[in-house]
């Protein structure tokens, strides 16, 4: 979309919503082909969008670390065959935990709106996180684009 007018409605198109290029900034990051067809292949930004509604990670992460045999949790979005992003969970337990991937999705919908509830749980040994402490989100997308392979 660029900025202007509107061929659907006729209204002009507000030049805050774009960058100084013209374009609108949707925080996809995309590729396009030889042919011009555009793919979605990543998120600039963290929030998950499902069905429409948008997602903060970090929630589901404060709620999944109130989980007492959950010593670490990271969330991050992952297409399901249609292409649907849902929120993933990747979760370090405490030591000699058997909590299930069953029980951590229903201690989360018990706690959240719907749309939120988490909809796959992997456990790991630990989360990887950067010198100041924050969550390697790429990494766990790299991981999880290797494993769809």
């Amino acid at each position: 979309m660029r900025a202007g007018r509107s061929r659907r409605d006729h209204r002009r198109v507000e030049p805050r919503l774009t960058g100084t290029d013209g374009f609108l900034h949707t925080g996809d990051i995309a590729t396009v082909s030889d042919i011009g067809e555009v793919t979605i292949v990543d998120r600039s930004k963290e929030l998950i969008k499902y069905k429409g509604y948008q997602i903060a990670p970090a929630e589901l992460e404060a709620l999944l670390l109130t989980h007492p045999q959950i010593a670490d949790a990271a969330v991050i979005g992952v297409a399901d065959a249609d292409g649907q992003e849902f929120p993933k969970a990747y979760v370090v337990v405490v030591a000699e935990s058997a909590v299930t991937a069953e029980e951590v999705m229903a201690y989360v919908t018990e706690r959240v709106a719907p749309h939120k509830k988490v909809r796959a749980v992997e456990f790991i040994d630990a989360i990887l996180k950067s010198a100041s402490g924050k969550i390697l989100r790429k990494d766990l997308r790299a991981r999880e684009r290797a494993a769809a392979q």
